[in-house]
């Protein structure tokens, strides 16, 4: 488990972390969003021991990693992409492994059986006898996570491993990103990517100028974000009551007519949906469709950075 509380960190006269306050359990796939410049990167370096806080705490599987002689320690327990990252173009994708592997103390044919499985995780078997320098971005990209991965940490910062891919590319990273969540490896990830982000993350964290705007589920921050989910309702013939019988329930806020059909926003529970349905169908009411929407992600998360809803 990752939980940072109160975590300052300033840069001369800018404030880069004001407070800042976040929890992410085991096992989960956490997206960290906000816009250039809002602290994500220098969170994720504090969390590493690439940077000094100010002040707060990180405390990491119940360790706290801002204490001196606790940081080498740690160290080894957490893998760290960062977004800008170097590798040595003279050596071979398995060299360039062994190269790490031998930094934790990993030699000879342990070394060799841990490169061959990083390569086949991150799908770059058949590159291993390639010079790192002739790898395209997302090759290279993959390479750097296998890297992460050598000390088999039990958590990992990915500090937009998707910046400059393609789609083709990003959807490969997706998929690995996903196998370790299965594998019970808790992933931090940053990303500008907001459906994709939507997508893989199981709780997400909204930061903007160093000040932590939401922590907590997708649907939650979507949501939040409305005032209440988002339900279209469309019909196979004429809907004769159905808006009528919508707005008789409790938990709906708002229904309105529209050229396809009845769109409300509601904050009820999916067994309340399901009763609301079965209300329609019912009452002889031709439903063709019962759809949750969400309104455009960008949109949703610009409105919590812009403080346009309160911190939840």
């Amino acid at each position: 488990m990752l939980e940072i509380q109160n975590l300052n960190k300033s840069f001369g006269p800018f404030k880069a972390l004001n407070n800042l306050s976040l929890t992410v359990n085991d096992g989960e796939l956490f997206g960290f969003v906000g816009a250039n410049g809002a602290g994500k990167t220098t969170t994720m370096k504090i969390c590493v021991g690439l940077e000094r806080a100010d002040s707060g705490s990180v405390i990491i599987d119940g360790t706290s990693v801002l204490s001196s002689n606790k940081t080498m320690s740690m160290r080894g327990k957490v893998g760290y992409v960062p977004d800008f990252f170097g590798v040595y173009a003279d050596l071979t994708t398995s060299e360039y492994l062994h190269f790490f592997a031998g930094a934790y103390n990993i030699w000879g044919k342990a070394a060799d059986t841990l490169t061959d499985n990083l390569l086949e995780l991150v799908n770059l078997s058949d590159k291993a006898s390639m010079q790192v320098d002739s790898l395209s971005r997302g090759m290279k990209q993959k390479l750097c996570l296998a890297r992460a991965l050598v000390q088999n940490p039990n958590i990992l910062f990915l500090d937009e491993p998707a910046s400059g891919l393609d789609p083709k590319a990003r959807h490969e990273l997706k998929e690995i990103l996903k196998n370790l969540s299965a594998m019970g490896k808790t992933i931090i990830i940053s990303s500008h990517i907001l459906p994709e982000l939507i997508e893989m993350c199981s709780s997400i964290g909204i930061i903007s100028h160093g000040e932590m705007k939401f922590n907590g589920s997708v649907e939650d921050a979507l949501a939040l974000s409305s005032g209440g989910e988002c339900i279209e309702v469309t019909f196979a013939g004429d809907p004769g009551r159905a808006l009528a019988l919508i707005r008789e329930c409790p938990f709906v806020k708002n229904a309105e007519a529209t050229i396809n059909g009845i769109t409300l926003t509601a904050s009820g529970n999916d067994t309340e949906y399901a009763a609301l349905l079965k209300k329609l169908v019912v009452n002889d009411i031709p439903v063709a469709t019962f759809t949750k929407k969400h309104e455009n992600v960008e949109d949703v998360f610009l409105n919590i950075m812009e403080g346009g809803i309160a911190n939840a």
